[in-house]
């Protein structure tokens, strides 16, 4: 069942457009909850591509320390390099919930952290994947060493009421050969949505986002760019927040 949802999973990446929202509640003393979800409606609608077996509702949480723990002996024949790639997602979950009858369907994969510094592990391992970007249908490869991240990371600073989100390319050269493998994927690409919703623990006065949406009590805020846009330049998602004292 769990290989089948994957399945269905990628084709959805490569055919339809998706949303992805980034989620972050952050409390008082730095911990908190980061998220990168998945809201993946418009493949609902193509029924023929799933069997009988992922037609029924799924809710399901899947611990990836657990997970690990329970494939270790096959794990141990994989490369070391592919165990460290394996080893820096051990504190993730996954959330699968699909519903044909409502025509919901989204994957979510989440960390609670104790510090700040900890929400950069779910957004470098993100992000920062080769594979996942060469998934987009290319016949280029960009060779990715599971030590260095990948070609984007992210930054996240939380101290005296002050919050920056600060996303970079660390090697513009095959940031590049990435970008130009993506050409032949734009036009599907073209509906991707890209959104932050941050959450804080004191309401905002302060933000380097002119176009940003704010909730009534003004502690969460929501920012929202092209998935092409973000891909081709990370800065666009780069966020300075300032608390009420």
């Amino acid at each position: 069942m769990f290989k089948r949802l994957m399945f269905v999973f990628v084709i959805a990446l490569t055919t339809v457009s998706c949303q992805f929202t980034e989620t972050m509640v952050l409390n008082e003393d730095g911990s908190g909850r980061i998220s990168i979800s998945m809201d993946m409606k418009e493949m609902m609608a193509f029924g023929d591509m799933m069997d009988d077996s992922t037609k029924v509702k799924v809710d399901t949480i899947i611990s990836m320390k657990d997970f690990l723990t329970e494939k270790q002996d096959s794990i141990s024949t994989l490369s070391k390099a592919e165990q460290e790639r394996l080893k820096k997602i051990e504190k993730f979950s996954f959330h699968t919930f699909m519903d044909p009858e409502t025509n919901e369907m989204y994957f979510d994969v989440f960390i609670d952290f104790k510090n700040i510094e900890e929400a950069d592990e779910l957004m470098n391992a993100f992000e920062g994947s080769g594979d996942f970007m060469q998934g987009m249908g290319s016949d280029t490869t960009v060779e990715n060493d599971p030590s260095s991240g990948g070609m984007v990371a992210v930054k996240f600073k939380f101290k005296n009421g002050k919050f920056t989100r600060d996303a970079y390319i660390k090697d513009k050269a095959k940031h590049q050969v990435q970008m130009d493998s993506l050409k032949n994927g734009e036009s599907f690409m073209g509906g991707m949505i890209y959104k932050l919703k941050y959450t804080f623990p004191r309401k905002i006065v302060k933000s380097s986002v002119d176009d940003a949406r704010y909730s009534m009590d003004g502690r969460t805020i929501e920012i929202q760019r092209t998935f092409l846009e973000y891909l081709r330049d990370p800065d666009v998602l780069d966020l300075e927040i300032e608390l009420e004292n």
